[in-house]
């Protein structure tokens, strides 16, 4: 397969799913915001689910105070935030559209539909008039596009490179949720009734309410939280699970540069699989979080390095490095990440020769020269 191939496929996957997860986010603060809490306390939560995408400071910029029509709109359909849900939705189906031969028709009319229904509702903003019609219409066409992939595409490499983009999403977004709102959550008295309806809306922004009353059969409490999203196996967004699902399909498509890769992923997987949550809460829940993510990051850039770019290429002789630097207004880079970009996310700092080989696909569309060597469509 080729690179380009497997990079729009791992970032649509990627990208559907990050759509997914901020619609949840979004819908269970918007039900938690109903409860009695002062103006303060509101603010805050804003603010916390800001953080989880590390987009406070984007939003700051923009706004002079954080409320929730504004924090909503920003999220939703914002154009200046990669990570909205408008620009999530439509690079998924960009993206899509690109490899379009390689996904079947039930797949690709899926996204399509997604893409033109968006639009629709936008104009008409339901996300403002119906918040919860539209998020729950954002998570009903991510289970669509995830069930059509499941149900009718070969379980090639086509298919492992959407679900590797898929799981190591969902690994990113469930830690987090957790780093951010545990140190929320530990600013209530243990037991009380705010620290209930919290730990609540913690669990259903992750669909893991039920499945928390079927495992445990008692109250909600953090401890026990933290073990259902981190070492679960069989909870499907817990931590462990994610980095299983990665695992497996790195093991799928490895090829020979990608042992350090897959020796990563399962170091990661290992250390959750063989951990237990009260060892994991006396070494401090926020520093395991903060490394955990800091690993998934490294992990994004070893997929990108190993299979999405190529790290030079041999018959150019020019580095996909050298590319990027002649073309510095396509990076980003995050406050206290210099030298790490990001294409859609600041959160993720993934690596340089990913921004680089979408510059080369750039030019080689446009069958430009790079130091008077012409770029051959061949390796766009």
């Amino acid at each position: 397969m080729l690179s380009s191939t497997a990079d729009h496929l791992f970032w649509m996957a990627r990208y559907t799913e990050r759509a997914e997860n901020t619609a949840r986010m979004l819908d269970v603060r918007i039900q938690y915001a109903l409860m009695p809490q002062t103006a303060l306390g509101a603010e805050q939560g804003w603010r916390a689910l800001l953080r989880i995408s590390e987009l406070e400071a984007a939003f700051n910029a923009k706004h002079a105070a954080v409320t929730q029509k504004d924090v909503i709109d920003f999220m939703v359909r914002d154009p200046d935030n990669p990570s909205s849900i408008a620009n999530c939705l439509t690079e998924a189906r960009e993206n899509a559209r690109a490899v379009r031969c390689t996904l079947t028709t039930e797949v690709w009319e899926t996204l399509n539909t997604t893409w033109i229904e968006l639009g629709q509702h936008l104009t008409a903003d339901l996300h403002e008039r119906n918040p919860g019609m539209f998020f729950e219409w954002v998570k009903h066409r991510s289970h669509q596009s995830r069930g059509a992939t499941l149900g009718t595409m070969l379980q090639d490499n086509a298919f492992n490179f959407i679900r590797l983009g898929t799981f190591l999403e969902r690994a990113d977004n469930t830690a987090r949720i957790l780093d951010v709102k545990f140190l929320v959550a530990n600013t209530f008295e243990s037991g009380a009734l705010p620290e209930f309806y919290y730990l609540a809306s913690l669990l259903s922004s992750v669909s893991a309410l039920e499945v928390y009353r079927k495992v445990y059969h008692d109250v909600i409490t953090p401890a026990r939280v933290a073990e259902l999203l981190m070492v679960q196996a069989n909870m499907p967004r817990s931590l462990v699970a994610c980095m299983a699902a990665v695992v497996t399909n790195l093991s799928e498509i490895r090829n020979d540069v990608s042992q350090d890769t897959e020796r990563l992923a399962g170091k990661l997987h290992a250390e959750l699989q063989f951990s237990r949550i009260d060892e994991i809460l006396k070494q401090g829940l926020h520093g395991y979080l903060t490394h955990f993510l800091a690993c998934v990051d490294e992990l994004g850039n070893r997929i990108s390095c190993d299979f999405l770019v190529p790290a030079e290429s041999a018959e150019l002789g020019i580095p996909y490095t050298h590319v990027a630097a002649k073309f510095p207004e396509y990076l980003q880079e995050t406050p206290g990440n210099e030298g790490k970009t990001d294409p859609i996310h600041q959160s993720s700092s993934f690596c340089l020769p990913l921004m680089a080989a979408k510059i080369h696909r750039n030019l080689a569309s446009e069958n430009t020269c790079v130091k008077g060597i012409p770029i051959s469509a061949e390796y766009a």
